[in-house]
């Protein structure tokens, strides 16, 4: 079956029952075993709650089909699937080597859980070569954590490339993949070892549950990874589990049209003389779009744009003149959203000029019409404010 038709309808979970199209919400902590052999079996049996029951089994297949890996372990937000995945290859001693765009929650639990716990963090700028950022490996380095698009100003990476340059020197590979949302991207075949998301974004889809995900390949990988989220305690609601089953189902429909508005915005903000330019990693010409081209099989509906040098005050004035688009830090869901991003560039070890403000857009499901008009709306309040 074609991927579309997989999200639909994906490998069936054991079931007992009724037969219905989705799995049952179990509820409980206990969990009765058939005998006294089976306490203790744990292998054969689930014998607690949290370890997963109906819902979480089948959410848990499906995104092994999506991810085309072996197992997935689930965690309560995003920035815990990526806590948790760290926390499971990583010890005291060890360097861990950040794409210096990583997600800012990313950032500040690099720069005060794994500090405490004796892990380094170094930094590095995603726009370097390949062969350069392999250079910065060296004998502490257990970890390369990538990021691509990058987060907020959008920097695409070589993710083969660095895969097979860290897996050469003994270095495991992790990938915050949730731009990719499992479908757009398949990192676990192009050589990385963890793929990570936060399903609180695409795969959930209507902004109302919390989610993340690891997926791997590696026997050895998956088991330190299951081995975290029993050691410290990891777990998910039924009824979360289910709400990202339900987006899952639809995950490709509305990927297709968050990726064909944002497309449509992004192409006609490119002539607005209030606009510097646009970074949409799938617009040709833009930085990271060969790359694009070569590794994915299409985009969303997050991007940023480069407003014309003027005072801040003026990029306010824009977002605060939007009234389609909510001003929001989430996105992924069905509704569109805007900040402005300056403020959370200052932390980064290597920081770009871009002349002007630099806005986060995530195009929604609304009618692009509706969203060209309002980004009109502000677009004139940034001019007026600019003194333009």
């Amino acid at each position: 079956m074609r991927p579309p038709t997989r999200l639909v309808h994906p490998p069936a979970a054991s079931a007992s029952g009724a037969q219905t199209v989705n799995p049952a919400i179990q509820k409980g902590s206990t969990v009765l075993l058939p005998d006294t052999a089976a306490l203790y079996d744990d292998d054969a049996f689930v014998t607690y709650g949290r370890a997963g029951l109906a819902a979480h089994e089948a959410l848990k297949a499906a995104l092994c089909d999506l991810e085309q890996a072996t197992s997935v372990e689930l965690y309560p937000s995003g920035v815990a699937a990526t806590a948790g995945a760290l926390l499971a290859v990583l010890q005291a001693g060890d360097e861990l080597l950040m794409v210096d765009t990583a997600y800012k929650p990313t950032r500040r639990f690099c720069d005060r859980t794994l500090a405490r716990l004796g892990v380094q963090t170094q930094y590095y700028d995603p726009t370097l070569p390949t062969d350069a950022i392999a250079g910065l490996m060296g004998s502490r380095t257990r970890v390369l954590f990538l990021e691509s698009p990058g987060s907020l100003s959008f920097e695409m990476q070589d993710v083969p490339g660095l895969a097979a340059a860290a897996r050469s020197r003994g270095v495991l590979s992790l990938i915050d993949n949730t731009w990719g949302a499992g479908h757009l991207f398949k990192p676990l075949n192009h050589g990385v070892d963890v793929s990570i998301q936060s399903l609180t974004k695409y795969v959930g889809g209507h902004s109302d549950a919390f989610m993340g995900s690891a997926a791997a390949r590696e026997t050895g990988i998956a088991s330190r990874l299951q081995a975290g989220v029993v050691d410290i305690g990891w777990s998910v609601a039924a009824e979360d589990a289910y709400a990202m089953l339900r987006g899952l189902r639809t995950l490709d429909v509305r990927l297709r049209r968050h990726e064909e508005s944002g497309r449509a915005i992004a192409e006609w903000l490119l002539d607005r003389e209030e606009v510097a330019a646009v970074l949409h990693p799938a617009l040709p010409g833009a930085p990271g779009y060969e790359i694009w081209k070569r590794d994915y099989s299409g985009a969303c509906g997050l991007f940023a744009l480069i407003l014309k040098p003027a005072p801040e005050a003026a990029t306010a004035a824009f977002l605060d003149a939007l009234e389609v688009f909510g001003l929001g830090f989430s996105w992924g869901g069905f509704e569109s959203l805007a900040i402005n991003c300056d403020p959370q560039l200052k932390v980064r070890k290597f920081r770009r000029e871009y002349g002007g403000g630099l806005v986060r857009l995530h195009i929604g499901l609304e009618d692009p019409a509706d969203l060209i008009a309002d980004l009109e709306r502000g677009l004139a309040a940034f001019q007026a404010a600019a003194g333009g």
